[in-house]
């Protein structure tokens, strides 16, 4: 029964910067592993219907919130706000690995 409701395999993808899978997702949430390549990067992008909380894993995230960088480390967090300009950068050697 691919593709139903009912199906709960992960939805993977892979992107120019790296990979995304979604763990889980219902109504009101969905939840994904994203995995950035050393030296890559997400668009700058915001949205006007959801917030968002990422918790990096491994790695080192170096996110621009606003037009101001953050780095956030294993084991840290951080708040996307509804409407915020946000993009995460993986400038380091090493995979950089998120849960949002």
């Amino acid at each position: 029964m691919s593709g139903t409701k009912d199906d709960n395999s992960p939805k993977f993808d892979r992107r120019p910067w790296g990979t995304f899978t979604v763990l889980d997702e219902g109504e009101n949430f969905k939840v994904k592993r994203i995995e950035v390549l050393s030296g890559k990067r997400l668009s700058y992008q915001k949205h006007a219907q959801r917030a968002e909380h990422w918790v990096v894993v491994q790695g080192t995230a170096k996110v621009t919130l606003d037009d101001q960088d953050v780095i956030v480390k294993p084991g840290e967090a951080i708040d996307i706000a509804i409407g915020s300009a946000h993009r995460v950068e993986n400038s380091g050697d090493e995979l950089l690995v998120f849960i949002e």
